[in-house]
């Protein structure tokens, strides 16, 4: 008999539970569980406490019951005998944080704290905390302080020490009842396992923590402020740990409630882009990795540290061992698209792909197929949730240039889709003009499985090949080999990831190839995306921030 393991990805939205086989990655059975809370933007639970703007909230029972409902499922739907799955590994949207208490109980489940907004979690693309990633860039520019380099010259208000800075000042009493502020991917594996480990990889990504250096100075925080100067000791202690290591094993009160044998392997948690790397059979230099989704994380290897202006970070040992990991990304993509369709796309567009049995994405994306590079004379910039890479702005916006009465749907789709193609383009330049060489470019998410078009325009853009991921499930495949390599080979797991992407990271056989006609004309059109990206972006006109702050004010 086989042996297999489960990995859940954590999404924005949802949790999906992989089972897979160890021997050559096959999934065997999937479940998605949707968050019963979803995401909360507007209001906490009870409906009566507003959130301000930006806000980005979610429940924590909701992971669990992901736990709950999908790991029993998946064994329901094989007939695996549990015994034969040797260990489980989750991934997550991050930084994803939340503040616990000393038996690791999150703030907001504490009657007299869930009216509080700081006691929830904060998911990735809370970015009311952008004044105070403000400060924290501010202070360590002024400061020189190095580690700011390892992140492209600014942290991003979606990371953790931004978001704790955001507590401390808006509700210290939070601050003060906080025993440890916690990745959400930890807290879950805490769950599972009763032991409470940081990954290494959102500790060097979403928290400034280095290999050698550790976190930040207490002289940096208590510049910041000086109620931080002791938060590493006290609030972001835990011991930080390499991927793949074994958190420990499945406690019995959770083999209860999944099914699975009380001591099964669990490994710390992931990111979800990073987990789905070595998924793609990607362990080496030169290959981006691009996981596609509401958002892009771009994510490339190298054998030496070098600064990239707006990387997310590079982190050693953060992605495969052995490399450095550096991240990029666009905060909108996917998000983009289902944006237009929602608020945008007129009744005759509905009715004529209700008419042809196909949802409107796909009606958009043939109509839009049929136009070539440039024929609808529209261009947009994709900062319709901010920009993650190269110019780390939560505060600019998205911008549409070319409408004319004559313009029609598919041309504003097909514009939207080549904008972050256009962004993507940046960040492929910055990495590869840098010295981190860009050869060729792998997807995987859920884009790159509906949208056809949109893999060839960013072929196009780039002017290289794009490989696709065979599985519809990358990071929960990824999750899968690093709970692989918690069990170890004497388990019938593997030792390292090399080994187990070698076995398990699959890729399709097709290969979508920039058109040399396609890629000429894409040249010019990005000339001029880059020029209204510097106009607007690198402060010629804050035309978009002086808009969203009277928007904000107009809302208070």
């Amino acid at each position: 008999m086989g042996k297999y393991a489960i990995g859940i990805d954590y999404g924005t939205q949802s949790g999906r539970a992989v089972l897979v086989s160890l021997a050559d990655g096959t999934e065997i059975a999937d479940h998605v569980t949707e968050y019963r809370h979803g995401v909360m933007d507007e209001t906490l639970p009870n409906k009566n406490i507003k959130l301000g703007y930006e806000w980005a909230l979610q429940h924590p029972k909701d992971y669990i019951e992901v736990i709950e409902k999908s790991i029993p499922e998946v064994l329901k739907k094989s007939s695996i005998n549990p015994e034969n799955v040797v260990g489980v590994g989750i991934d997550f949207t991050a930084c994803t944080m939340l503040p616990i208490d000393e038996e690791g109980v999150p703030l907001c489940l504490i009657e007299e704290l869930k009216d509080d907004p700081h006691s929830w979690i904060k998911l990735w693309k809370h970015h009311a905390s952008q004044p105070h990633a403000n400060k924290i860039n501010e202070l360590a520019e002024n400061r020189e302080e190095k580690f700011l380099l390892r992140y492209g010259g600014k942290l991003s208000s979606e990371w953790m020490l931004a978001k704790i800075y955001q507590i401390l000042d808006e509700a210290p009493h939070i601050y003060e009842k906080t025993d440890k502020f916690v990745e959400a991917t930890d807290w879950v594996i805490m769950q599972l396992t009763g032991n409470f480990l940081r990954n290494s990889c959102t500790a060097g990504y979403k928290a400034q923590w280095h290999k050698q250096d550790g976190f930040p100075s207490k002289e940096f925080f208590k510049a910041v402020d000086p109620r931080l100067e002791d938060v590493v000791e006290t609030k972001l202690s835990g011991d930080v740990v390499p991927l793949g290591t074994k958190a420990g094993g499945l406690t019995k009160e959770m083999a209860e409630l999944t099914g699975l044998l009380e001591g099964t392997a669990v490994a710390v948690g992931n990111v979800d882009a990073h987990a789905a790397v070595p998924a793609v059979s990607v362990v080496d230099e030169g290959k981006m990795v691009m996981a596609m989704g509401t958002s892009i994380c771009h994510m490339l290897l190298g054998k030496k540290e070098v600064e990239v202006e707006g990387m997310c970070g590079v982190v050693e040992d953060g992605i495969i061992p052995g490399y450095y990991g550096y991240e990029a990304g666009q905060s909108a993509v996917g998000d983009i698209f289902g944006w237009y369709v929602d608020q945008g796309v007129p009744k005759y567009v509905y009715d004529e792909a209700e008419k042809a049995g196909k949802n409107v994405h796909q009606l958009l994306e043939e109509r839009a197929a049929e136009l070539a590079p440039g024929e609808s004379g529209m261009l947009a910039l994709d900062w319709w949730n901010g920009n993650r890479s190269v110019l780390v702005d939560t505060e600019l916006s998205g911008m549409m240039l070319g409408y004319t009465l004559l313009t029609k749907p598919e041309e504003v789709y097909r514009a939207l889709l080549e904008s972050t193609a256009f962004g993507t383009r940046m960040i492929v330049d910055a990495f590869h003009e840098n010295g981190v060489a860009v050869n060729e470019l792998y997807a995987c998410g859920g884009l790159p499985q509906k949208n056809r078009l949109l893999m060839q325009i960013y072929a196009d853009v780039t002017n290289r090949p794009i490989k696709v991921a065979d599985s519809k499930q990358t990071p929960a495949l990824g999750a899968a080999m690093f709970a692989a390599i918690a069990a170890g080979s004497e388990n019938g797991g593997y030792d390292d990831i090399v080994e187990a992407a070698a076995k398990m990271g699959r890729v399709k056989d097709e290969v979508f190839l920039p058109i040399p006609e396609n890629v000429s004309r894409y040249e010019k059109i990005y000339e001029e995306y880059f020029q209204l990206h510097e106009y607007f972006g690198r402060g010629t006109n804050d035309v978009m921030k002086r808009l969203k702050k009277m928007r904000v004010t107009d809302s208070e």
